[in-house]
């Protein structure tokens, strides 16, 4: 799965009153008569549903002080907090009120009457599945005091924040739910929008990305891993207390905390609560705290012993020619010394020999001869690869990029056995050899033209021996499954939130199942590793259909629980990459090597993982 494209929010795909008139444009609705409230608060203005009740409608003489300003980007403005807050506490007592490209001029503290226009705005656009922002627009204020208090932020921390995500509506949309605050973790974040938020000694779960952000739990002993983040190991747990932290102060003079998980964002960080789409709520420091503790060093799997056999799988994250030599260099040195120079390695995120330029070039030799001279810079051995050219532009991820699994095996130590025939269209089929079992091609590549495989990375086979023993032969199968794309998020405005994409991982498993039950029919003891990024978690459907029968068994399930992650996204860690071994491989020895993942400073975005068999 590649890096989520953070990035600071922009101006402005979809708010309600545009969506209102494009249909009244195309004679779908009849819009109601604009009302003008006056005298209106702002837990008038944001009642207690995740919808204003007066969206769309005027208002004047709304109350509040300035509580932070947004100065950058083109999503400007500032907050504002009524400091008489009412006894419900579904209602938020503070607003956004947005000024486009314009920086406002108005300070912090000062007390201010508001008109314009509430909207209801949707990050990353309405079909996006989101929450919407109420906020207001086309904002006038008087200033009628200066240097007043700001109200006391809310302190967030495991008594506060409910243990239950968010309502269940079988699907569908929660936006007119009455808000249940001590209920929901969602909706007590919705009924705080806004309004000052803190955080105290916080452990960081999820690490400082290009974007100046970080991920904090206000919950530190829930679900928490062996290294110090919290695991997703369920979708009835996504661990509700997980809070994205960005910045509303000047990078210059406060420069942005660079933290890895398993530190703590020490001292006490607070600002109001946003919410975006590339995260969801957001507290937006006005007060930063400053990283504290260190981080659990990268780690180093072990050496194989005599008569095992080491396979790795390693995303290596859109690699190519052009990729920076540097990136080139770490990973050489990640898999010569914490992945202990593996014998076979399936790589995912191999891209073309001119990277994301699209001119038809497929190839990807250039890309694999730097890599593997890279790592025998490093010390490590003289690997040689095997793959299969993907049809241009047929298997997704970045444009032009031709992204393709490949193999790396040390020749010294392994020996792949070349049968021709593989190709990018061509299926690879089992096939009885005197009592044990052979591959139709190898390289080959598993039913390219099922539509499972649309747009998707078409699965490689390998068959492998022991150096100079080819009755002790084994078969490799690298993968990566189709991403995540279009899915919607955990805090969607839609519960439970639908997986659109599972459904063709589901039947990507499924042929691979189907395959390796092929091989297995040939030869029981048929040994088989299927490995990669399969873009899902080891309790998705996608991973049961793939070990459905008992044909694999997914080795992160073997691991104590709080060691079954490999990949952090939204302070969550999680498994996307797998290791899975037919029934002979009953005994091989599996290990994820956390070097990337939960570090600010990574070679990619995804941890490695290895594997000792005994063929």
């Amino acid at each position: 799965m590649p890096s989520s494209p953070y990035r600071r929010p922009l101006r402005r795909p979809v708010t309600v009153a545009a969506a209102v008139a494009a249909a009244l444009a195309a004679g779908l609705v009849v819009l109601p008569q604009t009302a003008h409230a006056a005298g209106t608060r702002i837990h008038d203005i944001q009642g207690t549903t995740r919808l204003s009740p007066l969206a769309g409608k005027q208002v004047s003489g709304v109350p509040g002080v300035v509580t932070a300003l947004r100065t950058f980007g083109s999503a400007r403005g500032f907050w504002v907090q009524d400091p008489q807050p009412d006894d419900d506490p579904a209602t938020s007592e503070a607003l956004f009120v947005f000024t486009g490209k314009t920086t406002p001029q108005v300070t912090v503290g000062d007390a201010v009457t508001l008109d314009g226009t509430v909207e209801e705005y949707y990050p990353g656009g309405k079909d996006a599945g989101l929450q919407s922002v109420t906020e207001l627009t086309g904002a006038t204020w008087q200033v009628t005091a200066a240097g007043r208090p700001l109200p006391a932020p809310v302190r967030l921390d495991a008594a506060a924040i409910p243990g239950a995500y968010a309502p269940d509506a079988d699907g569908g949309s929660i936006e007119s739910l009455p808000l249940r605050p001590r209920s929901y973790a969602l909706d007590l974040y919705e009924s705080l929008e806004g309004m000052r938020v803190s955080v105290a000694d916080a452990p960081v779960v999820g690490p400082t990305n290009a974007h100046h952000e970080l991920w904090v739990t206000a919950d530190p002993k829930h679900s928490r891993t062996a290294r110090g983040g919290v695991l997703y190991g369920s979708y009835a747990d996504p661990n509700p207390a997980r809070i994205k932290i960005g910045s509303l102060l000047p990078l210059d003079t406060h420069p942005f905390p660079v933290a890895d998980v398993g530190t703590t964002l020490g001292g006490t960080t607070e600002g109001p609560l946003d919410y975006d789409n590339f995260g969801g709520y957001t507290l937006q420091a006005t007060a930063l705290g400053k990283v504290a503790g260190d981080a659990p060093a990268p780690e180093t799997t072990r050496a194989s012993r005599p008569g095992e056999v080491s396979v790795a799988t390693y995303n290596v994250e859109n690699l190519s020619p052009a990729t920076p030599q540097a990136k080139f260099d770490r990973l050489a040195k990640g898999l010569v010394k914490n992945l202990a120079a593996p014998d076979v390695v399936a790589l995912e995120e191999v891209q073309d020999d001119n990277g994301p330029t699209d001119d038809g070039t497929v190839a990807a030799d250039a890309t694999l001869q730097k890599l593997t001279d890279a790592i025998r810079a490093a010390g490590g051995p003289a690997y040689e690869w095997r793959q299969i050219d993907p049809e241009n532009d047929k298997d997704g991820g970045q444009p032009g990029g031709n992204i393709r699994v490949a193999f790396l095996y040390n020749p010294a130590t392994v020996d792949f056995t070349d049968i021709p025939g593989g190709d990018a269209t061509t299926p690879v089929e089992p096939r009885a050899d005197h009592g044990g079992a052979t591959l139709s091609a190898s390289p080959g590549r598993i039913a390219p033209a099922d539509p499972a495989w649309q747009d998707s990375r078409k699965p490689l086979v390998g068959q492998f021996a022991v150096k100079g023993r080819p009755e002790r032969r084994f078969f490799v199968v690298a993968n990566h499954f189709n991403s995540k794309g279009g899915d919607q998020g955990l805090d969607s405005r839609f519960q439970q939130p639908a997986r659109g994409s599972e459904k063709q991982r589901t039947a990507q498993a499924a042929l691979v199942n189907g395959f390796v039950k092929d091989l297995l029919a040939k030869d029981a003891e048929a040994e088989v590793v299927v490995a990669g990024d399969l873009n899902d978690y080891q309790f998705s459907p996608a991973l049961k259909t793939l070990t459905a029968g008992g044909v694999l068994t997914d080795q992160v399930n073997r691991l104590p629980r709080a060691q079954r992650y490999g990949y952090v996204y939204a302070g969550n860690s999680q498994v996307l990459d797998h290791m899975l071994t037919s029934p002979g491989l009953s005994d091989a020895d599996y290990d994820v090597v956390h070097l990337n993942a939960e570090y600010a400073d990574q070679a990619s975005d995804h941890d490695p993982q290895a594997l000792r068999i005994r063929p």
